[in-house]
């Protein structure tokens, strides 16, 4: 054997050892089991962009449940509410765990909640469930489950206060036919840690409107899957976030398409101040063979408001069909735009009040989107008092 021989029987082995991640994400791994993930390290591709040391164990299984959280209730006179055990088969309909920490979500929760509107329903008010954290120092797990029979419509906030730290999985399964609009807050203190994966599974001809507003916490990651049951579906996946210095806001979605005549429209946007600020946002949408005449777009956008922020943005779009009615994806980011901030200053606008306008502005096609009012109102405030701590 040659030399040459033998360096490339040496390169053909090292490659052999070498992990290749999933070319597709129709190939993407999920289980309930948590042992049959392996422990991340960081590197792999679902993790190379979170701190790891900073999610308390979370993904190695040295974090048990040493506190419990708290649910506040709020519901609309025609919602159910129940709380059940690990063994009710309405669980789990709606995603399968696709991480580590989502499975062990999974199997460390004892009682889940349910919130379900019933078949050909309105709700006549919002439905609020506002989940207080285990305390600082501390750990929990969590389910909750929002399920919108046929036909049924309704409006429900998912509210994340308090601190600790804190990993669940969220479900929404939404009949045929049904409307659902979601707002879910991560309004967390300092502390916090949280790690959520959201399940959104549609049926036949139904719409979600899902809105994620990130706000506090330490290190917040949430990792909202869509999934469509029958033709028709309909989902518009919103996002805003807002960091501060040194927290870690990390956004992660999957839009999976495997049936024909349905849509996803995915508009996110961030905001970052302050040293050490790090945002991540990754948009993957999956157009499968099956899925014809899918109209799709993605959008992601970031606004940098001082030195030392980071924001990370990968937008993907695989697509197995040619027989699509469109699909798009977009990212940007960028610092104040000159030009904008000159026009407002050549109008009389003093310079700190024309940066507001602009962040303002930024955000008002998604707040507009809210249409909770006492939600709008909240984020408006907290958005002013992130500007104010900067002097902007």
């Amino acid at each position: 054997m040659t030399v040459a021989d033998n360096t490339a029987a040496a390169n053909a082995a090292e490659a052999a050892e070498v992990t290749i991640p999933a070319a597709s994400r129709a190939e993407r791994f999920a289980s309930f089991d948590v042992e049959a993930f392996e422990v991340p390290g960081g590197r792999e591709e679902n993790w190379r962009f979170t701190p790891m040391k900073r999610l308390r164990g979370l993904h190695d299984g040295s974090a048990p449940a040493t506190g419990e959280s708290e649910l506040e209730l709020d519901a609309a006179p025609e919602v159910r509410v129940e709380t059940v055990g690990r063994d009710d088969d309405r669980l789990g309909q709606a995603g399968v765990p696709s991480d580590r920490i989502s499975a062990q979500a999974y199997s460390s929760f004892e009682k889940a909640t349910l919130v379900t509107v019933p078949a050909e329903t309105k709700a006549s008010a919002r439905t609020l469930v506002r989940l207080n954290g285990p305390g600082e120092g501390k750990t929990a797990y969590g389910h909750v489950q929002i399920r919108a029979e046929q036909f049924g419509e309704a409006t429900i906030v998912l509210d994340h206060v308090g601190s600790g730290t804190y990993a669940d999985n969220v479900e929404f399964v939404l009949g045929d036919g049904a409307q659902l609009t979601v707002v879910s807050v991560q309004d967390w203190a300092d502390d916090a840690v949280h790690v959520s994966e959201q399940h959104l599974k549609l049926g036949r001809d139904s719409r979600l409107k899902h809105i994620v507003v990130t706000l506090g916490g330490d290190l917040v990651r949430v990792s909202p899957t869509a999934t469509f049951a029958g033709p028709g579906g309909d989902v518009e996946m919103l996002g805003l976030h807002f960091a501060d210095s040194g927290q870690h806001q990390e956004h992660r979605l999957f839009v999976d398409h495997a049936v024909p005549n349905c849509k996803s429209n995915v508009l996110y946007k961030g905001a970052l101040q302050g040293a050490d600020a790090h945002s991540v946002w990754i948009g993957d949408v999956l157009i499968r063979a099956a899925a014809e005449a899918t109209e799709t777009f993605e959008l992601n956008r970031n606004l940098v408001l001082t030195e030392g922020a980071r924001a990370d943005s990968v937008p993907n779009l695989e697509i197995e069909t040619g027989e699509i009615s469109g699909a798009g994806h977009a990212s940007a980011t960028g610092r104040f735009d000159d030009e904008q901030l000159f026009y407002l200053q050549a109008r009389g606008l003093p310079e700190d009040e024309a940066r507001r306008l602009v962040v303002r502005g930024f955000f008002h096609e998604i707040l507009m989107k809210i249409e909770v009012p006492e939600v709008r109102e909240r984020l408006e405030a907290a958005i002013e008092a992130e500007l104010e701590a900067i002097g902007v």
